[in-house]
C-alpha cells in the first residue's frame, strides 16, 4: 500500500506535538516496519525543513534530521505539470491540491492528514493517522 503522508503528519512527530504525536509516530513505524510505502511531496521538503529549523534553532541537527526523513521516506516529485493541475482544481486549499495532484500522478492510494476537509476527492482515500492505523490494523497489513 502506496500513502502520501501529509506535511502536518510529519509534523506532528518531529514537532513533538501531543495532542497528535501517538497516531502520526505510529504511521512513521509502520513505515519503518515496511508495513506501508510512505512517500513525501517535493513540495512538503521546503515546508518541513522550514518548521524544523524554526524550532530547533541548530542546522547541524535540521539537516540531520532531514536526512533521516528522507531515508525513511520516499519522496515524489512536483512538476509543473502538477502545479498546473492542481491549479485547474480551484480549491480552497492549493497547497492540499497540489499534495492531491502529487498522490494521483504518483499512484498513491491513501492520503494520511488531519484535514480531510480541505480534500475534495473521492478517488484518493484520505483518513486521519488514527483512521488509517485503524484500517491498516483491520485489514491485517
Amino acid at each position: 500500500m502506496k500513502a502520501l503522508i501529509d506535511t502536518n503528519v510529519i509534523l506532528d512527530v518531529l514537532l513533538k506535538r501531543s495532542q497528535f504525536y501517538q497516531d502520526s509516530f505510529k504511521v512513521f513505524q509502520l513505515v519503518d516496519q515496511e508495513r506501508i510505502y510512505g512517500c513525501l511531496s517535493a513540495a512538503s521538503i521546503t515546508d518541513i525543513f522550514y518548521f524544523i529549523r524554526k524550532d530547533r534553532h541548530n542546522p547541524g541537527e535540521v539537516y540531520r534530521i532531514m536526512d533521516e526523513l528522507i531515508d525513511l521516506f520516499s519522496v515524489v516529485p512536483v512538476s509543473e505539470t502538477t502545479i498546473e493541475s492542481a491549479l485547474a482544481l480551484r480549491w480552497k486549499d492549493f497547497e492540499d491540491a497540489v499534495q492531491y495532484v502529487t498522490a494521483k500522478e504518483n499512484g498513491v492510494t491513501n492520503i494520511i492528514t488531519r484535514n480531510k476537509a480541505d480534500y475534495e476527492t473521492q478517488d484518493i482515500s484520505c483518513v486521519s493517522p488514527a483512521e488509517f492505523i485503524e484500517n491498516t490494523l483491520n485489514s491485517g497489513n
